[in-house]
């Protein structure tokens, strides 16, 4: 059965997903609880592996957790702490337990992260991680042998930054991921719309896979400052922290500006990624305020 993330696509309907992290532990008490409030909000929820090299539970476990509970993932695979095999067997039996969308994922350097002495594999990238899953899903494996217990039929995305200073190295970098099979692109925090619309109207028109923008809650002024000073890439613009240092209530102000946004993207691409770190439980309150109607649909299988 196709699963209701994909069938959105299919449908070419605006699509809405949200991030949520996996627990660091054993219990997942709590990232149920965030996920629940996102149900029928979103398209599906995505579910990080190891974002930042923070250590945290697989994402694969996580994403079968939240299936159990009627809840939509998409799984993220990150290339940097498994090789070939790994990955393989990772994807095979996310595959055999439900789980059918993939976001191909890089993944952080170990210096980012809390285990800094730890050994990073990194034997693929999210191009070929995306070319692998394009075997797996023809019934061959890495070395092109035939799979005897059936072929997959994930559906795979990937991140994309339309903020790239090197345009040309976006746009080569896009078309390998295109070429690769990625069926979605959730593109890293938007914080310049010009050039969001920029990468629509010049390199993601060569194809109709859909673009989701990076939609960030931003709580404080102090927030976004530290977010330009620590994430590479990112230039919060001065208007808008001096608007979260002026409200009376930053949160509520962060709440406006991210629904602001979502809109923005509703003008410019096919859906929206929300990140709302901590906070995802005010995801509905920003949909809500950007005119996003809950989502009808049946629960994954």
């Amino acid at each position: 059965m196709t699963s209701n993330f994909r069938q959105a696509v299919i449908d070419q309907k605006f699509l809405v997903t949200a991030e949520v992290a996996p627990p660091k532990g054993g219990n997942p008490a709590r990232m149920l609880e965030v996920a629940a409030k996102l149900k029928n909000r979103v398209h599906a929820v995505n579910v990080t592996d190891g974002s930042r090299a923070v250590l945290r539970m697989s994402s694969v476990a996580a994403s079968v957790i939240l299936l159990q509970h009627g809840i939509e993932p998409v799984c993220q695979v990150a290339c940097r702490d498994r090789n070939c095999i790994g990955l393989q067997a990772d994807l095979m039996g996310a595959y055999s337990l439900g789980i059918r969308n993939i976001l191909a994922l890089t993944g952080d350097p170990i210096k980012a992260g809390d285990h800094k002495k730890s050994r990073a594999v990194f034997e693929l990238e999210s191009v070929r991680l995306l070319k692998l899953i394009d075997k797996l899903n023809t019934g061959v494996d890495f070395n092109d042998k035939p799979l005897p217990d059936e072929a997959l039929s994930l559906f795979p995305g990937a991140a994309v930054d339309p903020q790239l200073k090197s345009w040309s190295g976006l746009q080569r970098r896009f078309e390998k991921k295109l070429e690769a099979g990625a069926q979605f692109f959730q593109s890293q925090m938007i914080t310049d719309f010009d050039k969001l619309d920029k990468f629509m109207n010049q390199i993601a028109c060569v194809d109709n896979k859909p673009i989701l923008a990076g939609i960030f809650l931003l709580k404080s002024a102090k927030n976004a400052r530290f977010i330009n000073n620590y994430v590479p890439g990112v230039n919060i613009p001065d208007s808008i922290i001096q608007r979260l240092a002026n409200a009376e209530k930053p949160l509520h102000e962060g709440i406006k500006i991210a629904a602001e946004q979502v809109k923005l993207a509703q003008s410019m691409c096919q859906g929206v990624h929300l990140m709302a770190v901590k906070r995802e439980d005010l995801i509905p309150e920003i949909l809500d305020l950007a005119g996003i109607k809950p989502i009808k649909g049946r629960s994954p299988s």
